[in-house]
């Protein structure tokens, strides 16, 4: 999803029809659950097209009584054909208004669906996707992209409907009338879709790069806002804006291209509109004078062909349209087809009273296949009800090495058993929910505070609300708040402070109750005061519970049963503090840096 899609090359451009077959059939699941909606769209269609091609029959039949006998053109007639015809028109709008109304309403319902599925499907990929992949690219794949795919859903049908209706009825009147003026209308069309062909293909193009661009824009956005206070502290706004305006360059550039094609497009259906105007004024009018064709039928062609023409302007007006929905479905396609690196096993199943016993056999990794391995062959046991520190230069694998145990990425090798069972036959579900991850980078939600406790235990009553803030030496400074528990906390928790957000982190944690837990620098970007409290706080969450640690900061993990080194060749030491200290090697070291510092 990196960088700017190429346009089509020449083999691809041959097989575009096809493509859009292909991806109007990957749609069609949705609209397959709204065919009663679209069968009373079409119905309210045809009756407004049905209106349409009235017109010019009531017209041609004023006109050749008029000319035949004029005696015969009563006021009651006409009073009649022109009540008949207000009557019908009053039906069309009706029907206009149900096929506008009922249409949108199918649409959003699609819409909807669709961006559930594509966010079902979302939470289901790997953590490897997110990494290579900009959320501002997928904000908009959502978004406006859905959006167009919502109106193309409802105007493709309806516009394909009327086309053909008008079409087939015009046909046979102009057929009725005298064949060879339908044969000059009609054999025109053909060289419109063979002239046009071409443009419709460039614009398809260049609709996909505008909407990969938007999401690159939307990235842009999301980046300097979310990163506002780093970009002030830097006086960067105007790298920023510059940056921006780079991006917004290219839309504007690629939007330039894009309606150049269009400008093509309506320019050639405008020219063949015109041309097929006047062949029929020219051929009709000489066969009226030839007296092959009555006034009336010349009359009638010349409105049924303003009818025709209208639908093929409407065609054009929707040409824009449709290579956005499609465009919309193929970007659609795009993220459904990806398939998630890490699933349930079809033998997974749950687990129950885990006492948190994990070893490593044996286990490799490395991000991307083929390049630098992470670990290698590692061999680790963690006995349950055990708090195990991890300790090492970066690079090392430490954060790699707890992201393996709950599957956020997979071992490309060797086992990892929890209580005796390879995690890979557990399901994701099971194995996740016992374990608690507490890391340096806490993230919360936008919300009160409340909100963010209960997120691992929706049902949480008060008093565990309450007993879990207090473990986490969260609920004085809570108390405190205007609100409470209900107070807001901003994006990300941005009205707190990095002590307090921690906590609240550490209680949402308490209330979770997992027998497993994993801390990754925890308390490495706290002020001393804020470390001291989380630190107490972390020590209460570890009792009773196997605890994986990662610590940059050293006198936090003295108390640990067992404190390993890990380094970019493996274990390179284990012990507790003591042992380690006496052996003088790069624990002793690293220890005795951080005590001089």
């Amino acid at each position: 999803m990196k960088g700017n899609p190429p346009p089509m090359p020449p083999e691809q451009t041959k097989n575009s029809m096809k493509k859009n077959i292909s991806l109007i059939k990957r749609f069609f699941p949705y609209l397959k659950k709204h065919l009663g909606t679209e069968a009373l769209v079409l119905c309210c269609v045809a009756v407004t097209a049905a209106c349409d091609i009235a017109l010019p029959l009531i017209v041609r039949e004023i006109t050749n009584a008029g000319v035949e006998d004029i005696a015969s053109l009563t006021l009651k007639r006409i009073l009649g054909i022109c009540l008949f015809y207000v009557g019908f028109k009053a039906i069309a709008c009706l029907a206009s208004y149900c096929q506008s109304y009922y249409g949108h309403i199918m649409g959003i319902k699609i819409e909807n669906k669709m961006r559930e599925d594509m966010f079902d499907h979302l939470q289901k990929l790997s953590f490897t996707f997110f990494d290579n992949t900009k959320v501002g690219q997928l904000m908009s794949r959502m978004t406006s992209d859905l959006f167009d795919v919502a109106e193309w859903a409802h105007h493709f049908p309806e516009m394909v409907f009327m086309t053909v209706v008008k079409f087939l009825a015009s046909f046979f009147i102009f057929a009725s009338m005298d064949w060879r003026l339908a044969v000059c209308v009609f054999a025109m069309m053909p060289f419109m879709i063979i002239l046009t062909k071409k443009t419709r293909t460039k614009m398809r193009d260049t609709f996909r790069q505008s909407r990969h661009q938007v999401g690159e824009i939307n990235a842009r956005i999301e980046d300097s806002l979310l990163g506002v206070r780093v970009v002030r502290s830097f006086t960067n706004e105007k790298t920023e804006k510059d940056k921006f305006s780079k991006g917004n360059k290219e839309y504007v550039k690629i939007k330039n291209k894009s309606y150049r094609y269009m400008s093509k497009f309506h320019a050639t259906v405008t020219m063949i509109d015109g041309t097929m105007y006047i062949a029929v004024v020219g051929v009709g009018a000489y066969f009226m004078h030839r007296g092959i064709t009555s006034p009336g039928d010349f009359t009638a062609s010349l409105l049924l062909v303003s009818t025709l023409l209208g639908s093929i302007r409407s065609i054009v007006d929707f040409s824009e349209q449709f290579s956005r929905g499609i465009t919309g479905i193929e970007r659609f396609a795009d993220i459904m087809d990806e398939e998630p690196d890490i699933i349930d096993s079809p033998d997974a199943v749950e687990i129950t009273d885990v006492k948190g016993d994990i070893v490593f056999k044996d286990v490799s990794f490395s991000y991307v296949k083929g390049e630098k391995t992470i670990l290698n062959h590692l061999d680790l046991h963690i006995p349950s009800g055990s708090n195990v520190a991890l300790v090492g230069p970066s690079g090392g694998g430490k954060t790699t090495l707890c992201n393996l145990i709950p599957r956020f990425y997979e071992a490309e090798s060797g086992e990892i058993l929890l209580d005796g069972k390879n995690i890979k036959d557990i399901t994701l579900r099971s194995l996740r929910s016992n374990i608690g991850v507490v890391a340096q980078d806490v993230y919360l939600f936008s919300g009160t505070i409340r909100d963010n406790l209960i997120y691992g235990k929706p049902d949480a009553t008060e008093e565990e609300i309450i007993e879990a803030t207090k473990k986490a030496g969260a609920y004085d400074f809570i108390s405190a708040l205007p609100n409470g528990f209900d107070t807001y906390i901003g994006e990300r928790g941005v009205k707190l402070s990095g002590g307090q957000k921690q906590r609240i982190s550490i209680a949402r944690v308490f209330l979770k109750n997992p027998p497993v837990l994993l801390l990754d620098e925890a308390t490495s970007a706290l002020d001393n005061e804020s470390e001291k409290l989380v630190q107490e706080s972390l020590e209460r969450l570890a009792e009773g519970r196997t605890t994986l640690t990662i610590a940059h900061r050293l006198t936090t993990i003295r108390n640990a049963d067992e404190i390993i080194v890990l380094t970019e060749d493996g274990i390179a030491e284990h012990g507790s503090h003591s042992e380690l200290m006496q052996k003088g090697g790069i624990y002793s070291n690293m220890y005795s840096m951080y005590a001089i510092m």
